[in-house]
């Protein structure tokens, strides 16, 4: 069997980084255009114009700086702030005393809230605190004194920024919780299918050497006893919850990332065009199982169709060996619009009210996993009806339309 494994990436945090270059490239388009509207209250407007070509390139130049925490590093972070910090200082030297005292934007303006940003995307809410403190101090620096305006300012920016930084925290941490659930339930249906071979193969050819060798009795007697104890450790390790699942989430730039390991067909037998069911289930008939098929064909993806008729050989195994080798059985297969129904019914004694139940806690999953756990992944249903007395009847349905997509 090969395997190929398939990796889901999920990410909260990729569409934040995308929303940064892009707010990092209108603020600084905007900070310039402020400055070209206001440019009679600069006395020295080359600093300005100095500034702002520096921050023009460096807006540009490190676009692909914020995509990603990886390439966000701490000392393009450090520049960066350094950069935003330096234009707010720089303010008072270019503009007059009017635009000052009137509380005129800083030479960087609101793209100096990137920064910040960057730094709470980057490392949550304390980096943002961390970030936001001297653009608070710088701030009260350039006006002089703390008015209110620059207060407003100052605490407007240290509570989004925490707040953003927050947010991105919590969903790191969901998204390596769903990445682990996600893990769970791979690696749980990889366990029921394995459960499920298992039953159809090596428990059945264990029950059976046990009970013959009850009967020939002798070295025979022994082998028997040695299968049935090998049968029950066996039903223990695949009713139990004894499969480790490996711990491969990771949380990387991306977002948090699972690989799930998927087991294939061999060559030759993975073709998943459709397949006529009646010609997988024809040679179960018999002189003791009916079988009756439409006229047409029942077409249906292999995967689908090879599932569904492991599972109709589950419940003829299960009449063979509960309702005794005189029982009869019957295989009708109804193609309907929307899907497939395939009917097993027997002439046994029927299955007593609660033994299904009890089975189940013994660790014989015949029902519970070679049917049901069958239909279930096809997305597909089973319902058993048995009276005692009157015989069992199960009734297997799947959808046309998710056959394909329901198995692997």
């Amino acid at each position: 069997m090969a395997k190929q494994v398939r990796v889901v990436r999920m990410s909260v945090e990729q569409p934040l980084w995308r929303a940064l270059s892009g707010y990092r490239v209108l603020t600084m388009l905007y900070a310039i255009g402020l400055f070209a509207s206001a440019y009679d209250e600069f006395d020295r407007p080359v600093i300005a114009i100095a500034f702002y070509v520096v921050l023009f390139v460096w807006t540009l130049a490190t676009l692909p700086r914020v995509q990603s925490a990886v390439a966000c590093t701490k000392r393009f972070l450090a520049v960066d702030l350094a950069i935003a910090l330096t234009g707010i200082v720089l303010t008072p030297l270019a503009a007059d005393d009017h635009h000052i005292s009137s509380g005129g934007p800083t030479l960087p303006s609101i793209w100096t809230a990137g920064s910040v940003l960057a730094y709470a995307i980057k490392g949550g809410w304390r980096w943002a605190a961390f970030a936001s403190t001297p653009v608070a101090v710088a701030n009260l620096i350039e006006r002089g004194s703390p008015a209110r305006d620059t207060v407003h300012n100052v605490v407007l920016v240290w509570v989004a920024s925490i707040a953003i930084g927050y947010v991105v925290e919590v969903a790191r941490a969901s998204e390596r919780t769903l990445a682990r659930a996600l893990e769970i339930e791979a690696t749980t249906r990889e366990r029921e299918r394995l459960a499920r071979d298992i039953h159809d193969g090596v428990l059945q050819v264990l029950a059976m050497v046990q009970r013959r060798g009850a009967v020939l009795g002798g070295e025979a007697g022994e082998l028997g006893r040695m299968a049935g104890e090998q049968e029950i450790a066996l039903r223990t390790l695949v009713s139990g919850a004894l499969v480790p699942v490996s711990r491969v989430s990771l949380d990387a730039a991306e977002g948090a990332v699972v690989r799930a390991v998927e087991v294939e067909e061999e060559a030759g037998e993975a073709d998943d065009g459709p397949v006529d069911l009646r010609a997988l289930l024809a040679p179960y008939a018999a002189a003791k199982v009916s079988f009756a098929e439409p006229g047409a064909p029942v077409p249906l993806p292999a995967p689908a169709a090879k599932e569904l008729a492991a599972a109709v050989g589950a419940a003829l195994d299960n009449v063979r060996r509960h309702a005794g080798e005189d029982a009869r059985a019957w295989i009708l297969v109804e193609d309907e619009p929307r899907e497939v129904v395939v009917t097993v019914r027997d002439d046994g004694p029927g299955i007593p009210e609660g033994r299904l139940a009890q089975a189940e806690g013994e660790g014989r999953l015949g029902v519970a996993l070679s049917i049901r756990g069958r239909l279930r992944d096809l997305g597909g249903s089973a319902e058993l009806v048995s009276i005692p007395g009157q015989g069992t009847e199960v009734e297997l349905k799947v959808p046309k339309a998710r056959g394909k997509a329901g198995t692997r």
